[in-house]
C-alpha cells in the first residue's frame, strides 16, 4: 500500500553542513584572531560535540540563545580564550545547504498527494535552517527533538511527526542516514524505515532521488 505521508530526518538526508572551519579561521581573522586549521577544527568539533549532548534544551528562543551561549564558551575555550566575540564568529560560520537533488524530489512527492514532515534531532531553529537551505516551503510540517523533548531514537520524536502528518504509523514511511536513531528508531515506533546511505553509490537509496520509485506500486 502507498503511504500517505513521509517524515524525514534533517542532517545528512535533505540539509548538510557546509565546513565550518575554514569559515570559522575567516571569521577569528577579521577580528584580528589567527589560528591554524587543526585548531580551527578542534574548536568546531568540541562545539558540536557539546550540541549533540545538549541540543534538546534548545526547546524555544530563549533556550536556544542559552544553549547558543554555553556552545561559545566551549569552543572559546578550546580555542585559548580569544579576547573576541566568538559567539558571532561561531554562529556566523555555520551554514547549511540543501543536497543538489533533494528540492525536486520533495515537490516530486508532493506531486503524488503526500504529506511530508521533517522530524528530526535539532533544536527550535530548524525550521530556519530549512528555510535559509531553500526547503521550508516544500515541506508541510517540522518537528524537532528538542520541542518534542524527547531525541531520537526514542519513539516519542516519531509520534510527534505523525501527529504533524494526521496519519498513522501503518501510512507513513521515515527516511534517514542513521540505522539507529533512523531506522531502528522509526521500526519501534511501527513506522516503515527506509536508510539514505550517500556514500554508497550502489545502495538501494543512495540519493533522495532514488526514494520516490520506492513508494509507488
Amino acid at each position: 500500500m502507498n503511504p500517505r505521508a513521509v517524515l524525514f530526518d534533517s542532517f545528512g538526508t535533505l540539509v548538510r553542513m557546509e565546513p565550518p572551519g575554514p569559515r570559522l579561521r575567516d571569521e577569528l581573522a577579521a577580528r584580528g584572531v589567527e589560528v591554524s586549521p587543526e585548531v580551527a577544527d578542534a574548536a568546531f568539533r568540541a562545539e558540536i560535540a557539546y550540541y549533540l549532548e545538549h541540543h534538546v534544551e534548545g526547546r524555544d528562543r530563549e533556550s536556544l540563545e542559552r544553549l547558543r551561549d554555553r556552545c561559545a564558551r566551549v569552543m572559546s575555550e578550546a580555542l585559548g580564550e580569544p579576547p573576541v566575540d566568538v559567539r558571532a564568529a561561531m554562529l556566523a560560520s555555520i551554514r547549511f545547504a540543501a543536497f543538489p537533488e533533494v528540492p525536486a524530489t520533495l515537490r516530486d512527492l508532493r506531486g503524488h498527494g503526500l504529506r511530508l514532515v521533517v522530524a528530526s534531532n535539532w533544536d527550535c531553529s530548524l525550521g530556519d535552517v530549512l528555510r535559509t537551505a531553500g526547503l521550508r516551503d516544500l515541506v508541510d510540517a517540522v518537528v524537532t527533538s528538542a520541542e518534542a523533548g524527547a531525541a531520537k531514537p526514542d519513539p516519542r520524536l516519531f509520534h510527534a511527526g505523525l501527529e504533524l502528518a494526521g496519519c498513522s504509523s501503518a501510512d507513513a514511511v521515515y527516511v534517514g542516514d542513521s540505522p539507529e536513531n533512523d531506522v531502528a528508531g522509526a521500526e519501534r515506533a511501527g513506522i516503515r524505515a527506509l536508510l539514505i546511505e550517500r556514500d554508497l553509490r550502489d545502495a538501494p537509496i543512495a540519493s533522495l532521488a532514488d526514494l520516490p520509485p520506492l513508494l509507488f506500486d
